[in-house]
């Protein structure tokens, strides 16, 4: 068996090098097969499992000394001239026992650093980096340029109201790794502990951020990792002697967090912006029960199966953005995103130099693990019960959609919104930005619904400047 799973491992790393929502590939779509199959074989999936096998228990809090020093980033290759802000990245282990470590990259804000919030980024997948899509893709402070060398200030990187941690997670994405092949085989709950234990050392090695206010961000599949891992804090907060985390918050955009909705929104999505037709809208209403324990039909099947084919060769995580192609190498978007640039960074952070600076273990670098998804072990049907408890504890809680995602689309997170039944509080508006409409804006009971207009499922790569607006907005707690 050992030998079987290092096998498939190899396979893997030459199979899937793929870009995250690259051409055909669809990380998110490939993990919820196969948690559908499985609830369908054995439909007994219990959503309190999550609140339940996360109880407390003290957590691995290893030594830190020196560890902050060594872990500061001098410069990296081809950073521009004038950069103004501290860098940090390395390793914290989070099991010494099987050698899983996690990697972490922390920008500090070049002006008011020692006063600005904490933010955690987690990306999606599950299995895609948070370093390389969130930090160096989204709102981090550099894009990587066409020349897969050098490096360009993001004016609307998000450290600059906020000190950002970009967290890979869990082991085997990215460059965190474990020294324990089983290990990647993974999911929701040990992806949640280990997240935590992850804070409490990192905190233990930047001291001085122990008091800071913390929120927590990031999109996709982190509408899974956010609630779960807010949670996890809040429960230890109140019984354990170890460090005490400061959460204020959390913001989650196009945000995979119920499973039926996801669906539904989806191929209602497709058929709203002209992507399916009507027959094939028709057929997947009549014939497709995404509720929790629904029949899959073999009529549903094919009516999804059409719509796939219907959708054809358009970018799905942007449904109006072009494809990289040879002939696209360096061509903005209609949103000024080059849509190349998953190249270059793929090019850039498999560069030696690089991965030296970041120090990094010496590996293939990739956007998404397939690995990690295809081994994936547990996934609630829905976290809106984990959603509504955060809701109830007082932290601010947002759900964000960027308008043009067909991936997990703006009718997705209002069909979700909707089961948690929560009462308006400030109606629907139009929030400005620099005299355009930057998006829309619900306040709810207890959670705030914010749309940027014109982003895909990657909201600060499309709309930088919609999205920092947004953001700025949710560390100051008003609607935008």
């Amino acid at each position: 068996m050992k030998i079987a799973f290092h096998l498939f491992v190899h396979f893997s790393l030459l199979v899937f090098v793929s870009c995250y929502g690259g051409n055909g590939y669809d990380p998110l779509e490939n993990v919820l097969k196969i948690q559908r199959s499985r609830r369908s074989i054995s439909n007994h999936e219990n959503n309190e499992d999550v609140t339940v096998q996360n109880s407390y228990t003290p957590v691995y809090v290893g030594p830190q000394d020196g560890l902050k020093e060594a872990d500061k980033i001098s410069e990296l290759p081809g950073q521009p001239a004038g950069t103004n802000f501290d860098q940090y990245s390395g390793y914290v282990t989070v099991d010494p026992n099987h050698g899983r470590a996690l990697f972490y990259y922390l920008a500090e804000s070049p002006v008011n650093s020692s006063t600005n919030p904490l933010v955690l980024w987690l990306n999606g997948g599950p299995g895609c980096s948070s370093f390389g899509n969130g930090a160096m893709m989204e709102l981090g402070p550099f894009r990587v340029n066409p020349d897969n060398t050098t490096l360009s200030p993001n004016k609307y990187a998000w450290n600059n109201v906020a000190n950002v941690l970009f967290l890979e997670s869990p082991a085997g994405v990215g460059f965190s790794y474990s020294n324990t092949s089983t290990d990647y085989q993974t999911g929701d709950i040990q992806t949640a502990k280990d997240s935590y234990t992850f804070l409490v050392n990192w905190l233990e090695r930047f001291p001085e951020y122990k008091t800071r206010d913390f929120y927590i961000t990031g999109e996709s599949y982190a509408g899974h990792y956010i609630p779960q891992l807010a949670q996890l804090i809040l429960q230890n907060n109140e019984i354990t002697n170890q460090t005490v985390i400061n959460l204020k918050g959390i913001a989650i955009g196009n945000a995979y967090i119920d499973d039926e909705t996801a669906n539904t929104g989806m191929f209602d999505y497709f058929w709203s912006h002209a992507i399916i037709s009507d027959e094939i809208h028709e057929g997947i209403v009549s014939n497709c029960n995404f509720t929790e324990g629904g029949t899959k039909t073999v009529e549903c099947d094919e009516y999804e199966g059409q719509a796939k084919a219907a959708k054809s060769n358009i970018f799905f995580y942007d449904i109006y953005a072009p494809l990289c192609s040879s002939s696209s190498n360096g061509t903005p978007s209609i949103s000024e995103f080059d849509p190349c640039t998953e190249n270059y960074i793929y090019s850039y952070l498999n560069t030696p130099a690089v991965q030296q600076s970041l120090h990094a273990k010496p590996i293939q670098w990739e956007s998404c693990s397939g690995l990690i998804g295809l081994f994936w072990k547990d996934a609630p049907f829905t976290v809106l019960p984990v959603i509504q408890d955060l809701m109830a504890s007082g932290i601010s809680v947002w759900l964000y959609s960027g308008d043009t995602d067909g991936r997990v689309p703006v009718t997705s997170s209002r069909y979700a919104i909707n089961k948690l039944q929560t009462s308006v509080k400030t109606p629907w508006y139009p929030w400005m930005y620099q005299g355009e409409v930057g998006g829309y804006v619900v306040g709810y009971q207890n959670l705030t619904f914010v749309t940027i207009r014109g982003a895909g499922h990657f909201v600060p790569s499309y709309q930088p400047a919609r999205g920092l607006a947004f953001f700025s907005s949710f560390l100051e707690g008003k609607l935008p």
